[in-house]
């Protein structure tokens, strides 16, 4: 069964071609990070227009990739939420109206359950049960995954979330946008230990995360030093990160141990985080837990992920209606 996937919740405008919810047949991203660099963060009504640009053709091109016609297709599968409602929009209407000009199925899919299910497109994915860290842009959430489709709400972020703390320290510094590859890339220069930086655990045997208080620490340090060099500015990266990565990993790790589950995921593109990878295999090690990560093309958005969720969602016979709308926030 073929599922054409599309994704357009933020700055990615993307579009895959999966058979049977596990091989990728093509994954095709028109990446908007020099559209919104200048402006240190994604501007909504810049990244609905460049949606719109570039939509047409990702989606040719994912098709001509994977060699397939659009008359072989079964399915089409669309991020319908959480996301900006702008950018949500032009994937979720040219899905749409595109699934009805061929009269197949057409899928509304949550991008949350997209980047849990994008583990299971590497060739070694968990075993259920496993608990799920998913860390990016907009969500850091922690989740007790028992199928496909099946998840329970163990934890989230009461503020910021980690990848949205990284941007904001990122522009901070005046190193620009986006914040998870420039302050993993000063990290690699700084000392993490120089500058303690405070971990935000709230309670410790909580699943929720809050990251404004060590944002504003980080704030508030730059500002009471005033000469800052690039050298500085390493430590500060290296130090604000590692905070992060404390934090993930020991909250991901709490969660598994209440859970009695040996089996962890990190998703989302915070899980593209080197210094993130290294800590949760390490600690996990440690407790003889199994770590399970995407590679890096399947981290941050994509539409494979969604095309192998919507796989999922087709089988179940979760079809959207055609008065289905996105949805800005997650539905709980």
């Amino acid at each position: 069964m073929l599922i054409l996937g599309i994704e357009t919740s933020c700055d990615e405008t993307a579009a895959s071609v999966v058979a049977d919810g596990r091989t990728v047949l093509s994954s095709v991203v028109a990446s908007q990070t020099a559209i919104h660099h200048p402006y240190g963060g994604v501007v909504p009504e810049l990244a609905s227009r460049k949606h719109l640009e570039a939509i047409r053709y990702v989606t040719e091109t994912a098709l001509h990739q994977a060699d397939v016609s659009k008359k072989q297709l079964d399915g089409v599968a669309v991020t319908q939420g959480p996301g900006l409602i702008g950018a949500l929009l032009v994937g979720f209407c040219f899905g749409r109206a595109f699934a009805f000009a061929l009269n197949i199925p057409w899928i509304g899919v949550s991008h949350l359950d997209g980047h849990i299910n994008s583990v299971f497109l590497e060739p070694q994915p968990p075993p259920f049960p496993f608990v799920a860290l998913l860390a990016s842009g907009g969500h850091t959430s922690i989740y007790y995954v028992s199928d496909y489709l099946k998840t329970e709400l163990m934890g989230q972020t009461r503020d910021d979330a980690a990848g949205e703390a990284f941007d904001k320290v990122a522009k901070m510094l005046g190193l620009g946008y986006p914040g998870g590859g420039i302050i993993g890339k000063y990290a690699q220069q700084g000392d993490p230990y120089k500058i303690a930086f405070p971990r935000p655990y709230l309670d410790k045997n909580s699943s929720d995360f809050s990251f404004s208080g060590l944002k504003t620490a980080v704030n508030r340090y730059i500002q009471s030093h005033k000469a800052i060099d690039e050298q500085h500015i390493a430590d500060i990266a290296a130090g604000f990160q590692e905070a992060v990565a404390d934090v993930l990993a020991y909250k991901i790790i709490n969660a598994a141990k209440q859970k009695a589950c040996r089996h962890i995921a990190i998703v989302g593109g915070v899980a593209a985080n080197r210094r993130l990878r290294e800590k949760v295999a390490l600690d996990a090690s440690k407790e003889n837990f199994d770590v399970y990560i995407p590679s890096l093309k399947l981290c941050g958005d994509n539409a494979a992920m969604i095309a192998a969720t919507g796989w999922h969602y087709l089988k179940a016979g979760k079809v959207s209606s055609p008065d289905a709308d996105v949805y800005s926030r997650l539905r709980i």
